[in-house]
């Protein structure tokens, strides 16, 4: 009888072992899951023309809470984009951006804000490649 109940004991005890590392590695799955997700890869039209475009457009993303990387490019107008999703989202960073005189699609830089970049970035009369001409100073 005793061997019998040691025997159903190890049973017992095995299975609980394995229902504990079962249920470690899936709680693990989940956080690393979670985790990559937080950041998200994004690209997006942005008006501009020169060296001095491209610095305040990615100073204006950089300045936004949440996002971690930005890069405009002169010849393609793309603006690339890492952010953190839990604590910013598209419309934010387009709102900074047309903020600092530069339009995208969706948002249209004010008058103001237009007109507040310096005379060689106003790209709504050309909207040519500037970035050969001078390099922002």
């Amino acid at each position: 009888m005793q061997a019998l109940d040691l025997k159903f004991n190890l049973s017992i005890n095995i299975h609980t072992m394995k229902t504990t590392i079962l249920s470690i590695a899936m709680m693990l799955i989940a956080v690393i899951t979670y985790a990559q997700e937080k950041n998200k890869k994004m690209t997006f039209d942005v008006n501009g023309k020169c060296a001095m475009c491209k610095e305040r457009i990615e100073e204006a993303a950089l300045n936004v809470k949440g996002v971690k990387y930005a890069n405009w490019s002169i010849p393609t107008h793309q603006l690339d984009i890492i952010m953190d999703e839990r604590k910013t989202d598209a419309m934010k960073i387009k709102t900074a951006i047309v903020a600092v005189g530069h339009d995208t699609k969706e948002l249209k830089a004010t008058e103001e804000a237009y007109n507040s970049v310096h005379p060689c970035c106003r790209y709504r009369e050309d909207n040519s490649d500037d970035g050969q001409h001078h390099d922002g100073n």
